[in-house]
């Protein structure tokens, strides 16, 4: 039978560490517990959010949430944006890294060109973009004249206008994906390739085999990162759509700050935030345990052995 193995921690040790982990705790107690508590309990009443809440609606807050149409489809948008990000934006992510990440001329300046878009602020990045799709003297429709194509109102259209949106996120948020990529690349000993090509296989073949295997838990991790992103996506949808036109790119963060601030519903729009809050936990708390949980196992059960 394995002893166990037990670490002592002397006392002293133990309180100048608990000393300087207080003000860190206190900072995130006043700025996230408190605050995400008192959403919960606004969340149900019925408050405009200037006098103190009396009028208790228990439940009601959540059933007019579940009831109204313009919020299932801002869920349905999140969604969207989830499954697009999984399907286009990483992928090609990867793509990139891979092109990058071998010995090409100019390989800095494109991994630099690439990242920009991520470092700029989401409102810089929404208002210059918001010129590029006018429609009047905006750069897309400029393109799309000279190739021959019928100029589109990209942001003013129903079904484009997510889609417009999603190619502005890629945008800006693939550089910071492929930097993720390109750290793990640079992680794989390159004796693993040359020993595959050594062995015959192409150029496909070690990438598909040895390559995307080892990248394995990196994809995983973005994957995490790119549907909790969308799931509270605001700055960019606000300022290029303001939700519109007729509710066709509104999200959950956008609903909420509608019916929260804009109609002083602020009952109502903790409830929004509760419930955004509780999809982001819920889907966190379960990806971690049920697809990221696997990447742990290794350092665990190496940890345990020693």
């Amino acid at each position: 039978m394995r002893p166990r193995v037990g670490v002592t921690i002397k006392r002293e040790t133990l309180y100048v560490g608990l000393l300087f982990a207080l003000p860190a705790v206190l900072l995130y107690t006043v700025f996230v517990v408190v605050p995400i508590g008192q959403a919960f309990y606004y969340a149900f009443f019925n408050w405009n959010g200037l006098n103190r809440p009396t009028d208790f609606v228990c439940l009601g807050n959540f059933i007019d949430i579940v009831r109204d149409p313009v919020f299932r489809r801002a869920v349905g948008n999140n969604f969207l944006i989830a499954a697009l990000s999984l399907v286009i934006q990483l992928p090609l992510a990867l793509l990139l890294a891979l092109l990058v990440g071998r010995s090409i001329p100019g390989r800095a300046f494109y991994r630099t060109a690439l990242f920009l878009p991520y470092v700029l602020s989401d409102v810089a990045t929404a208002v210059m973009w918001r010129q590029i799709y006018n429609p009047q003297f905006g750069l897309v429709n400029a393109l799309a004249n000279r190739l021959g194509w019928q100029p589109q109102q990209w942001l003013s259209e129903p079904d484009k206008v997510m889609y417009a949106l999603f190619a502005v996120i890629t945008w800006k948020y693939v550089g910071l994906y492929l930097v993720l990529f390109l750290s793990a690349l640079q992680r794989i000993p390159r004796e693993l390739e040359e020993a595959a090509s050594l062995d015959g296989c192409s150029g496909w073949q070690t990438v598909r085999h040895i390559t995307l295997p080892l990248l394995g838990s990196t994809f995983r991790l973005c994957a995490y990162l790119s549907v909790v992103g969308s799931l509270q996506y605001f700055d960019l949808v606000w300022i290029m759509t303001n939700g519109g036109p007729a509710n066709a790119s509104e999200t959950m963060a956008t609903y909420l700050v509608k019916f929260g601030f804009q109609r002083y519903a602020m009952g109502y729009g903790s409830a929004v935030g509760a419930v955004l809050f509780l999809i982001c936990v819920v889907f966190a708390l379960l990806y971690q345990r049920y697809v990221m949980g696997r990447d742990l196992e290794p350092a665990v059960g190496t940890a345990a052995n020693r």
